[in-house]
């Protein structure tokens, strides 16, 4: 009798899913609340795989004998509740896929910095010739590469959610970029339950793996102060000088693995900002224990270009520069924004608030930004908390005029800076659509 897979979400990581259970001999059924995108459904159809969207079919779903839950279902939605009380195993793609691979995975997980880390790793793991895929949170998904792909070894983008549906994964290399309040919605506002969730990345390592961490992260070493892992730490820092791993002397970047050293002049870095030296000491000792030669390293770190939507550089327009962060998503990485600016600014910021305190970016605020565009609809808390320190705020409820108006207020030797601090989801479809729609609305002035 074929072990009934069903899988809640019809997007990429449940269509991926859903291609390795098949290939793995699953009955297969998908079933979404909304609407599945029709590329999905016609892979689906292709491949003879059943499924259903606009809502689930209780009894078709409560069958399962396993079910693969995509990351943006919140545990609290009612179909899971009905599986959690029959005892049916709820677990994440990255759970399903692993044990079907034998690949090394290098599983990368924080608040903040994810995306840039994973994309870094991979570009320097692929630059010394690994035959390594990309996925998680990011491209294609992890289950559908490991059913068509034939990689080595992954580098993985894990978000909390993701963490959250694993029962036995365990990543050769985990690496937690940092960690600071976001999704707190999903976590009953309790931030000790999300670092919980980021810290489950390790809960399966061995003493043969290794986490990575930054060691100036104040709820990271709290957190290892009071909780056990069997596997090899590496630290890194921007303020400490470490024995192992990797940290700052003077202008130079250097890290120490395995007796082994590495230096390089943080200049020579591509990315810009004091969070992007972490990201790069993070990738870098990845390269480094998976044994990828300094001189490769070196190269790759100076030629990565970059992600879309992370501190992106659009266009300088009448000598004003307007940079696209619409990546940033929580206030921590609104932060790093904001410190890494060195012009009177124009910052565009609001949407979907998921328990933000703005508290920590005053004194950013005050020292660097000259103006605020509100775009959301609902700009209480913003107004509230920046209200008195900023000189002119305005409120506006699309793209458009967020652009124009801030192309009005900046002067010669401005920045523009779309970093919402927020979620996209009141006026967006996500937050690609709007760093796409900023980006437009600028070639457009």
């Amino acid at each position: 009798m074929k072990k009934r897979l069903v899988i809640l979400g019809g997007g990429e990581s449940g269509v991926g899913t859903a291609i390795l259970g098949k290939k793995e001999g699953f009955d297969v059924f998908v079933s979404d609340f909304g609407p599945i995108k029709d590329y999905y459904k016609e892979v689906l159809a292709i491949n003879k795989i059943k499924f259903e969207d606009g809502g689930h079919t209780e009894d078709k779903v409560l069958n399962a004998d396993i079910v693969m839950k995509s990351p943006g279902i919140p545990d609290k939605a009612d179909i899971v509740k009905k599986l959690h009380k029959k005892k049916i195993e709820v677990i994440s793609e990255i759970e399903f896929a692993n044990k079907f691979t034998k690949a090394v995975t290098i599983g990368i997980t924080g608040s903040n910095g994810k995306t840039t880390t994973t994309m870094l790793t991979h570009h320097l793991l692929k630059a010394g010739g690994l035959n390594i895929g990309i996925g998680g949170n990011i491209g294609k998904s992890f289950a559908w590469q490991v059913a068509e792909d034939h990689y080595d070894s992954y580098v993985l983008e894990l978000s909390s959610f993701q963490l959250d549906g694993i029962v036995d994964y365990a990543p050769h290399i985990a690496v937690i970029t940092n960690i600071s309040p976001d999704h707190l919605d999903r976590y009953d506002y309790k931030y000790e339950k999300y670092i919980d969730a980021k810290f489950r990345i390790t809960m399966n390592q061995k003493k043969t793996d290794y986490l990575i961490y930054d060691a100036d992260d104040e709820a990271i070493t709290d957190w290892l102060s009071k909780n056990k892992t069997k596997a090899q730490l590496i630290p890194f820092s921007l303020t400490k000088t470490l024995k192992t791993g990797a940290y700052l002397n003077n202008d130079k970047m250097e890290i120490n693995i395995n007796e082994e050293e590495f230096i390089m002049e943080t200049d020579a870095v591509s990315l810009e900002g004091k969070h992007n030296l972490k990201n790069a000491m993070a990738a870098a000792s990845v390269a480094k224990l998976m044994q990828i030669r300094k001189e490769t390293i070196r190269e790759s770190l100076t030629n990565f270009q970059g992600v879309e939507h992370r501190l992106e550089k659009v266009l300088k327009i009448q000598n004003v520069q307007y940079i696209n962060d619409s990546k940033a998503t929580n206030v921590n990485a609104t932060f790093y924004a904001l410190d890494s600016m060195t012009a009177p600014t124009v910052w565009i910021v609001g949407g979907v608030d998921k328990g933000n305190d703005y508290e920590e970016l005053m004194p950013l605020v005050n020292e660097k930004v000259k103006a605020i565009i509100c775009l959301g609809l609902d700009n209480k808390k913003i107004i509230d908390a920046f209200g008195n320190i900023v000189d002119m705020m305005v409120e506006v409820d699309n793209m458009t005029d967020a652009v124009r108006t801030a192309q009005k207020l900046a002067e010669k030797g401005d920045s523009v800076l779309l970093s919402p601090a927020c979620a996209s989801f009141d006026l967006f479809e996500n937050y690609e659509d709007r760093g796409k729609q900023f980006k437009n609305a600028v070639h457009n002035l």
